[in-house]
């Protein structure tokens, strides 16, 4: 039995959607693979956009890794993937059906999107008898694969259009008018240091708290910076991905333009879109993928700074659950995210984990 996985961290460093834990959520888990799974290190693929002597975390570099990890997996063998970065969701084209009503997409440094049909199509060339665990920290991730059969979590039951649930903004304009009035009364002789101290302490906790989300405007901007292309709009994301990335954008891109560029009548191309841009195999293979998810489809995971460590809320909460039992002590896929759902509402988050799997997997290990 072999034991492979794949590990992307995306912390987008210099640009203004930076992030500062997802890097260190990858080499977290690194060391818990190999001391608690038993994970060769030659078995792990690391991909990290923060050290040019790993293989970035592209698009194309994402793709090629995970198809290299399933293409020669076998019967018996464990695959686990798990990313850390920013997460998007796009507008279905007319004719497309989600379960969630979003393509839901994890955003390389690159900005060439990998959406939730492109993981539904990786995770059914998993052989029988093989299974793959998914873990993504990052917003949007209920609905990563495609069709996937959701366990706990809200994704496919609540008001597919609403906006993501971002509470940070709040915080932060909380955060921002407590220290200027925390500064006056300082100032006045009200505030003693002693308090300043402790309020410095308080704010930084909280001050530091950052969304994994991209909004689709500063996706759009930042494709705009690396393209050149100034007249980029919603409804033309598709053609323009495809347009940069070419052969190496997500299949679904290619088979949306394909349909584009060989149908003129409109009728027949919604209907051909609908088959083929939105048509996966999900009812025909049966499902070997293991998604757990830091939020819901229209949440947001937290990337957040404590005690000078950065780190994603819900990669953490993995690793403290984790660590609460024995290294041989085994944890099912269900009893990990019901007790990470609980850490983070003990500290204070508002994501919800979610687990998406066919029911045999509801109750396995994590992982092995």
């Amino acid at each position: 039995m072999a034991k492979k996985a794949v590990l992307i961290g995306i912390n987008y460093p210099g640009t203004k959607i930076e992030l500062k834990g997802c890097v260190n959520d990858v080499h977290r888990m690194h060391k818990c693979l190999v001391d608690r799974y038993g994970f060769a290190e030659e078995d792990i693929t690391v991909l990290i956009d923060t050290d040019d002597s790993y293989t970035q975390p592209t698009g194309k570099n994402i793709r090629n890794a995970l198809s290299e990890l399933i293409t020669p997996a076998k019967s018996g063998d464990v695959l686990f993937v798990h990313y850390s970065g920013h997460g998007t969701r796009v507008p279905l084209e007319a004719g497309e059906e989600d379960d969630t009503g979003f393509d839901e997409c994890i955003v390389p440094c690159d900005m060439n999107p990998i959406p939730d049909d492109d993981f539904r199509d990786l995770v059914d060339q998993v052989p029988e008898g093989c299974k793959m665990t998914f873990v993504s920290d990052s917003c949007h991730s209920g609905g990563l694969i495609d069709g996937a059969k959701e366990h706990i979590g809200e994704s496919t039951n609540k008001n597919r259009n609403q906006e993501p649930k971002v509470h940070f903004f709040e915080l932060e304009i909380w955060n921002f008018f407590y220290s200027m009035l925390m500064k006056l009364f300082a100032f006045c002789g009200i505030w003693s240091s002693h308090e300043e101290q402790d309020k410095i302490e308080i704010t930084e906790r909280y001050e530091v708290g950052k969304s994994r989300y991209l909004p689709m405007e500063s996706f759009i901007n930042i494709l705009k910076e690396k393209t050149g292309k100034d007249k980029i709009e919603i409804g033309k994301i598709r053609p323009t991905l495809f347009d940069v990335f070419g052969e190496d954008a997500s299949p679904k891109v290619k088979k949306f333009i394909k349909v584009m560029l060989t149908t003129v009548d409109q009728i027949g191309l919604v209907g051909k879109i609908e088959q083929s841009a939105g048509g996966s195999s999900k009812e025909l293979v049966p499902d070997r993928g293991i998604l757990l998810s830091g939020c819901q489809t229209d949440e947001t995971s937290a990337d957040v700074k404590k005690s000078g460590e950065a780190y994603g809320a819900f990669s953490n909460a993995i690793q403290m659950v984790l660590s609460e039992g024995g290294e041989k002590d085994k944890i099912t896929n269900k009893e990990l995210v019901l007790r990470t759902r609980d850490m983070l509402k003990e500290q204070g988050f508002t994501q919800r984990p979610g687990l998406y799997c066919n029911d045999r997997f509801v109750d396995a290990p994590f992982i092995c």
